[in-house]
C-alpha cells in the first residue's frame, strides 16, 4: 500500500528530528562548535553558560527538511576536575515535498551529565562523562525519545601549543518509544589552532550509529569553524557542518556566544 504524502512526510520526518535530539544531546557539551568535547574542566565554583543556534537544510528522495535548533548550556564546576553540565534544547523542524509540509516545534529531552577529569600530565588530560537525557520533549511530536536514555563518553586531550587535539569515544543506551535502534556508537576527533591571541581555527570529523534501523549508512560529518575571544570571559562562535553522506544532514550553520563567569 502506498503512502499518502502527508504519511511519507511523518514517517520521514520523524527519524529526522529524534536524530537531531540526539545529537544535540552529545553535541552541545563540546567547545562551540565543535561536536567533539575537550577533557578540560571548568574549576571549583566557576560557571559557564553556552547560547548557541544552529541551522541545517537537508534534501533527500524529494524531501526537504530545514532545521533550527536553539541551545542553552550551563556548567559548573563542582572541582578542579569535576564539571556538572546541565543541557535544555530547542527544536524546529520543517518537513516539506512539492504538495504538502509538516512542522515539528518545541522544547525536546534535558540532558544531565558529569566530567571528570582523571588525568592530567605534560598537556596529556584524559576524562570520562556519564550522562542522562532525561524525556521532557514530547515524543509524539518526535522531539524527544519518550524515555530516559543513558551514555557513557571517554574524552581525551593532547594539547601542544597553539595546537590541541580531541578523541572521544562513546556509547549512548538510546531507550525510546519510536522503534529507533538502542545501542548508539560515536566516534570523533577535534582539532584546534590558535591563529592570533584571540582567534582560533577548529576542525571536526565524526561519525555515529544510525538510529533509523532501516538505514545501513551510519551519519558521518566535517565541521569548520572559528572561535574569537573578546576576553576572559566572553567568546564568539561560528562553523559550518557538511554531511558526508545522505545520512547525515547536507549542511548545518553553528553561531553561538560563550560567557563564563
Amino acid at each position: 500500500m502506498k503512502l499518502s504524502p502527508v504519511s511519507r512526510i511523518q514517517s520521514l520526518s520523524l527519524p529526522l528530528v529524534f536524530f537531531s535530539v540526539l545529537s544535540c544531546a552529545t553535541a552541545a557539551f563540546a567547545a562551540h562548535p565543535l561536536i567533539t568535547d575537550d577533557a578540560g574542566t571548568m574549576g571549583t565554583g566557576k560557571s559557564q553558560l553556552e547560547l548557541t543556534g544552529e541551522y541545517g537544510h537537508d534534501k533527500e528522495d524529494g524531501f526537504t527538511t530545514k532545521t533550527r535548533q536553539g541551545d542553552a548550556c550551563f556548567t559548573y564546576g563542582l572541582s578542579d576536575a569535576v564539571d556538572l553540565v546541565l543541557d535544555l534544547p530547542y527544536l524546529h523542524v520543517k518537513t516539506s515535498d512539492d504538495t504538502t509540509s509538516r512542522i515539528e516545534n518545541g522544547f525536546s529531552d534535558t540532558s544531565l551529565a558529569v566530567k571528570w577529569r582523571f588525568y592530567e600530565h605534560d598537556g596529556l588530560s584524559l576524562a570520562i562523562k556519564p550522562g542522562v537525557t532525561l524525556p521532557t520533549g514530547d515524543d509524539q511530536e518526535g522531539l524527544g525519545a519518550g524515555k530516559a536514555t543513558y551514555r557513557l563518553f571517554f574524552v581525551t586531550s593532547k594539547e601542544m601549543d597553539p595546537w590541541a587535539f580531541h578523541l572521544n569515544l562513546g556509547y549512548i543506551r538510546n531507550e525510546n518509544t519510536l522503534d529507533e535502534e538502542k545501542n548508539i556508537w560515536h566516534a570523533s576527533i577535534a582539532s584546534t589552532v590558535a591563529l592570533t591571541e584571540n582567534l582560533t581555527a577548529v576542525a571536526n570529523l565524526g561519525v555515529e550509529s544510525n538510529p533509523d534501523k532501516l538505514v545501513g549508512t551510519d551519519p558521518a560529518f566535517v565541521l569548520a569553524g572559528l572561535i574569537y575571544t573578546l576576553s576572559e570571559d566572553l567568546a564568539l562562535d561560528c562553523g559550518i557542518k557538511y554531511g558526508l553522506n545522505n545520512s547525515e544532514t547536507d549542511r548545518t550553520v553553528l553561531a553561538g556566544v560563550t560567557w563564563k563567569f
